[in-house]
């Protein structure tokens, strides 16, 4: 029901901010995104060597924010065989959409996989896998990976983990369908996966929630509420009108209430609502957005 109101309410939902796009030359482009954080980004190249698919018919595109460095430009030596392509952006740091964009941007891939530096895939015949169900199926347009937490036993970290949603965490398109949304909206500082989301259900575009890909990824912690608040900042200053900014604004702060129950999950669910909704209050009435870490 959701969804069906989702789309009557989307019908001439805004479009996303990127124009050129790559030829085909690759199955499948792999796009990172990373800020520091080396140690991750190495552990998930080992992943991507370690697979059972030509590493002539895929690419991995690495973006590294705040104008790069010795350190991330290194991988490409570190990792000879594989097709990797660095860039490091000269503006727009910190906003996560344009630095998709700028990816995205750089692709030959028909398929588009994006991940994350903390992303660990075990599975070495991942990608062809990955591969073969897009073949196999002419009218998807999206894979959604099965998710699993990492780490959750550790001390102070939650075991839950939904395992299929739209996030550049493990999520691969078709091209040609990021095509026709145009990308992502390049202002979003934070969850650009999830305005992308909005547009690409509102399309009415199949996806395929997979049982047999798998990837684990670290539960999401809120140590505080500057990212709920970069998000609520960029979803108030976003395309869509002010009705559907409200409903926005609801979904994002439906966890609120949940800060007075038990459990780490809810602590931090609520606190990335607190941020949103400060967020979303001062822009929405034109106050300049807080500098906020990176995401």
């Amino acid at each position: 029901m959701r969804e069906k109101i989702l789309k009557f309410l989307l019908k001439n939902c805004p479009k996303g901010d990127l124009h050129l796009f790559e030829k085909t030359r690759v199955k499948i482009s792999c796009i990172f995104i990373f800020y520091q954080r080396y140690d991750l980004m190495d552990n998930i190249l080992h992943c991507l060597n370690n697979q059972i698919f030509d590493n002539n018919e895929f690419e991995i595109i690495l973006v590294e924010d705040r104008g790069g460095s010795a350190r991330g430009q290194a991988f490409t030596d570190k990792f000879q065989s594989l097709n990797i392509r660095y860039f490091a952006p000269e503006n727009n740091w910190g906003k996560m959409g344009f630095m998709r964009n700028f990816g995205l941007s750089k692709a030959s891939g028909e398929i588009v996989l994006f991940l994350d530096d903390d992303t660990v895939i075990l599975d070495n015949r991942f990608l062809g896998s990955l591969y073969c169900t897009f073949k196999n199926d002419h009218t998807l347009d999206a894979v959604q990976s099965k998710g699993s937490a990492s780490y959750a036993l550790i001390h102070g970290r939650y075991s839950y983990h939904d395992p299929y949603f739209f996030t550049n965490r493990c999520m691969a398109y078709r091209k040609s369908c990021l095509k026709q949304l145009q990308g992502f909206d390049s202002n979003f500082t934070g969850q650009e996966d999830v305005e992308l989301a909005i547009r690409f259900i509102a399309k009415n575009f199949k996806v395929l929630q997979s049982k047999h890909l798998e990837y684990y990824h670290p539960p999401l912690i809120f140590k505080d509420s500057s990212k709920g608040y970069a998000v609520g900042a960029s979803f108030a200053r976003s395309k869509y009108n002010i009705f559907i900014k409200i409903l926005l604004l609801a979904n994002g702060t439906r966890w609120l209430p949940c800060g007075i129950l038990p459990g780490l999950k809810n602590k931090y669910m609520a606190r990335f609502a607190l941020g949103f909704l400060r967020g979303f209050i001062l822009n929405i009435f034109g106050k300049p957005q807080k500098k906020v870490d990176y995401l």
